[in-house]
């Protein structure tokens, strides 16, 4: 079962708009030493849904060779089209990823029936854990409780991301935590508590700029240690939510750059972030000085 601070990294790209394989690799490794429990690449955050196929398994394949079974390695495999994300499930498995995470079927929005045979298909063909990954803000569709409840019991699901910012829904879905089905936050704010109803860790953004910060504030929950998470959650408040002042990942990608990590810009549509909100992410970012 995963369980921990897991970073949804990002895609450092070279000045040409290629990925910048030396910086992934980097990155990699800085985030084993910082203590960060899991990778998660290829999601929302790494920028997958302007790359290539060709790229997204490059992607994957270079953070394995570098972490190399030292932690785990998620890919995020989502489409809104069933056969795609069974196709790439598929060919990270066979990569030898040790999960996968599959965000519910953005456009299309299908009924109840549809969002449970779309994970049930590619559950049923891979042997890798699955991950599902419920961010309506983006996919503009939620999964039903009543999905959550079916899709639990599952052999090869193990885990929600639960990234709707609904408190109210979480709980709902917490009902279905046990040995065998975990809840990740999808939402850097709301680590702590998700926690509290349960859950095993966080999928987060802020871990890109704050790896050990992150990991240590999950860590001390798990640990028993209440007081030391709550009082981490609020003291990074205010630079949890700068780095989604503009659309997630321009934000974390222009305060990774200004720490000097170096991951360059953003494919199209994205493009950098206004200068009001830079220094409004400027200003948020001095807590870290003493840190």
């Amino acid at each position: 079962m995963f369980k921990g601070s897991f970073v949804a990294l990002v895609t450092p790209f070279l000045a040409d708009g290629s990925v910048d394989f030396d910086r992934l690799r980097q990155l990699c490794e800085w985030h084993i030493e910082q203590g960060t429990d899991g990778l998660v690449v290829l999601g929302t955050t790494g920028e997958s849904s302007t790359m290539t196929h060709e790229e997204d398994e490059d992607v994957v394949r270079c953070a394995l060779e570098v972490v190399a079974g030292r932690i785990p390695v998620i890919a995020g495999a989502g489409s809104n089209c069933t056969q795609t994300a069974l196709e790439k499930s598929l060919a990270y498995e066979k990569l030898g990823v040790d999960g996968l995470l599959l965000i519910t079927p953005y456009y299309n929005k299908a009924n109840a029936r549809g969002m449970i045979e779309h994970f049930r298909v590619i559950a049923d063909q891979v042997h890798t854990p699955i991950i599902m990954y419920n961010v309506p803000g983006r996919t503009g569709c939620n999964l039903p409780v009543a999905c959550v409840e079916e899709l639990s019991k599952h052999k090869n699901i193990v885990a929600l991301k639960e990234a709707s910012g609904n408190i109210s829904y979480a709980a709902q879905v917490a009902r279905y935590i046990s040995d065998d089905f975990a809840l990740f936050s999808g939402n850097d704010d709301m680590i702590v508590p998700m926690m509290s109803l349960g859950g095993a860790g966080v999928i987060s953004v802020f871990a890109n700029i704050c790896p050990k910060q992150c990991h240590d504030m999950v860590q001390a929950w798990l640990d028993g240690d209440i007081q030391a998470a709550r009082d981490m959650q609020l003291k990074y408040l205010d630079l949890i939510n700068a780095l989604f002042i503009e659309v997630n990942p321009i934000p974390v990608k222009e305060a990774m750059n200004l720490m000097g990590l170096h991951v360059g810009g953003y494919r199209l549509p994205l493009c950098p972030m206004e200068d009001k909100n830079r220094e409004a992410l400027k200003a948020a970012l001095r807590v870290l000085e003493d840190a």
